[in-house]
């Protein structure tokens, strides 16, 4: 099968003819479709997270076709429509069993293999790497059965892609991690691929207001279209005042979708007394800041990190599809360019140049 291969962080990905192994017991192959062009992808690349393991073919977001299943797979058969998650749950450990999946103890992130400590696919006999438990920038990858979702045929399975992670990750931070109720006032900082849906994930909640921050206006007025009341560029102004000029005690909740420390740390001046911060976005290797507790204590408010919308996959990411089936989380609109798999390095220089909202790698 072909990939697109990382072999060292900041150099240029390359398309391989690579060795994929049958799936083994627990494991099913599947024929992708399409993988969305991810920032955790990018910073793995640029070599802004240090120990990734190289070769690795890298992509965390996709949907496919299962082509073949191994032993004792009994959620999956040939020819089901899949999303592929980056989190695999073994359904028996202390996480599983409270229902917190996402943070399953089975999960190896940052290893670049399978649950077995070892990887399917490989170049002229030599390991090569699976980003995320899956490796979806390939025309082929094998998985463990967990991290193959079925969803509903109707579902287009290239826009289906998109739900593996950035539609998850933001929409789940809101309705899962945070909980947002209804009428609660809210502020994303960072409107790309996982902000937007942040926004959307306020939308369905009936937050309000939902006020965007960046610093690229054609993002703003993406975010307006798909639910934002407000937009603050944060280069042209301060978005701490801005928001309590909006909300007058301040945000209830606020997120940040972009690993940027300076974000944070303006999402946490900006809550309300008893607000609650929301971090998804991961920074840089080692990436601290200077944190006043006071205002914590004093006000009762609260950081709560989100990973992965703390999503419950086998429920959450068929919930999703739904969600859009029934024309209520808008998919389309996310995507702003489709690439053929020689262009991923094309998709990363747009990415990083801030011209996506998502990417999306067609095969």
């Amino acid at each position: 099968m072909r990939a697109s291969v990382l072999f060292e962080q900041k150099k240029p990905l390359t398309v391989e003819e690579l060795d994929l192994a049958p799936p083994r017991a627990g494991e099913v192959r599947v024929r992708m479709v399409a993988s969305g062009v991810c920032h955790s992808c990018l910073h793995a690349a640029d070599g802004s997270w240090k120990g990734v393991p190289v070769p690795i073919v890298l992509g965390d977001e996709g949907s496919g076709v299962v082509e073949d299943v191994g032993a004792g797979v009994d959620t999956l058969e040939k020819g089901d429509h899949v999303i592929l998650s980056w989190a695999p749950t073994c359904g028996r450990c202390h996480y599983c069993v409270i229902g917190r999946p996402n943070l399953c103890e089975k999960r190896r992130p940052g290893q670049g293999v399978l649950l077995d400590g070892t990887t399917r696919m490989s170049l002229e006999g030599r390991p090569v790497y699976q980003y995320g438990h899956v490796g979806t920038y390939a025309s082929e990858s094998t998985v463990p059965e967990s991290c193959a979702i079925r969803i509903d045929k109707k579902m287009p399975l290239e826009l289906a892609a998109l739900i593996g992670c950035s539609v998850m990750t933001g929409v789940g931070a809101v309705i899962n991690t945070a909980q947002v109720p209804a009428g609660a006032g809210m502020a994303v900082w960072g409107v790309g691929g996982v902000g937007l849906n942040v926004v959307q994930g306020g939308s369905l909640a009936a937050a309000h207001p939902i006020i965007a921050v960046d610093v690229n206006p054609k993002r703003l007025e993406d975010a307006r279209k798909l639910g934002a009341t407000h937009g603050i560029d944060a280069s042209k102004e301060d978005p701490v005042a801005a928001i309590k000029r909006i909300t007058r005690l301040g945000a209830d909740y606020t997120f940040v979708a972009v690993g940027s420390t300076r974000a944070l740390s303006q999402a946490c001046d900006a809550l309300a007394p008893g607000g609650t911060c929301v971090p998804i976005g991961v920074g840089e290797t080692g990436a601290t800041m200077p944190f006043d507790v006071r205002p914590f204590v004093t006000g009762e408010r609260a950081i709560k990190g989100s990973s992965y919308g703390s999503a419950r996959t086998r429920e959450d990411l068929p919930r999703m599809v739904n969600l859009y089936l029934a024309g209520k989380l808008r998919i389309d609109e996310l995507v702003t360019r489709r690439y053929g798999l020689e262009e991923a390095n094309e998709g990363f220089r747009a990415l990083a140049a801030g011209e996506l909202a998502r990417g999306l790698i067609v095969f």
